[in-house]
């Protein structure tokens, strides 16, 4: 296949801080630090805030709280999150779809720009595709085949409206010119346990939580976004291959 997909994964943590940062520096913190995760416990927004939660612990002095607040692409969390005080003790991990939300709909309950002010940009990692075993697609070449010979039939899993997992599947529809449904869920962790439950053929979700279920044979990983292959999977190919 010759078609191309470059689609990454990037998370960012953003907070409220909106006062001088000298004053901010030699007070805080001084009580536990919430950080809101909004989507489901087990995708890779989850688990890289669960990777990175002890360390922030031991570098700042003070307990970090994972809150997990799922829904509407990431929105439910983040309006809690605009919606905290402007204190510094609730912070939001978020990915792409914090970004894209902006586009997709005029009413969000939050103006994404004024509402927070970003901290740092954590990671960038691809978006993977992977399929329950039983779907008798080998590789990438074998699902498209399949999609085309069973038009409206097949459903792929995301994390959400807007997530970079459903832009990841909406353009892979759009370069194999394939007809496959949209499945959205709260979160990737939701999306990958309906896929390994046999209640869906495949879903689009990061390395770091599809790399463990892909090994254990309980998900088969066909392709993944970027130039090259990952470290993380060196067997698994780009889409571009």
């Amino acid at each position: 296949m010759s078609y191309r997909i470059f689609f990454s994964k990037a998370l960012l943590l953003i907070g409220m801080v909106f006062f001088g940062f000298s004053a901010f520096a030699q007070s805080w913190p001084t009580k536990p630090i919430r950080v809101v995760v909004p989507f489901a416990p087990g995708g890779g927004t989850d688990i890289l805030a669960r990777v990175l939660a002890p360390r922030l612990s031991e570098l700042l002095g003070q307990p970090i709280v994972i809150d997990n607040k799922p829904g509407a692409s990431s929105i439910i969390g983040s309006q809690i999150v605009a919606q905290a005080p402007a204190d510094g003790y609730t912070l939001l991990m978020v990915d792409s779809s914090i970004l894209v939300n902006p586009g997709l709909r005029s009413n969000l309950p939050y103006d994404t720009l004024k509402a927070f002010t970003p901290i740092s940009h954590l990671a960038v990692g691809p978006v993977i595709l992977v399929v329950n075993p039983s779907v008798p697609a080998q590789n990438l070449s074998e699902l498209v085949k399949l999609a085309k010979a069973k038009p409206g039939e097949l459903f792929y899993g995301s994390g959400g409206n807007g997530a970079s997992t459903h832009l990841a599947g909406e353009l892979f529809k759009m370069a194999a010119n394939i007809n496959i449904g949209h499945a959205p869920f709260k979160g990737t962790g939701e999306a990958m346990a309906a896929v390994m439950g046999f209640n869906l053929p495949m879903t689009f979700t990061g390395i770091s939580s599809a790399k463990q279920p892909v090994a254990a044979g309980r998900l088969r990983a066909l392709a993944l976004t970027g130039e090259r292959r990952h470290p993380a999977m060196p067997n698994v190919p780009t889409f571009a291959e």
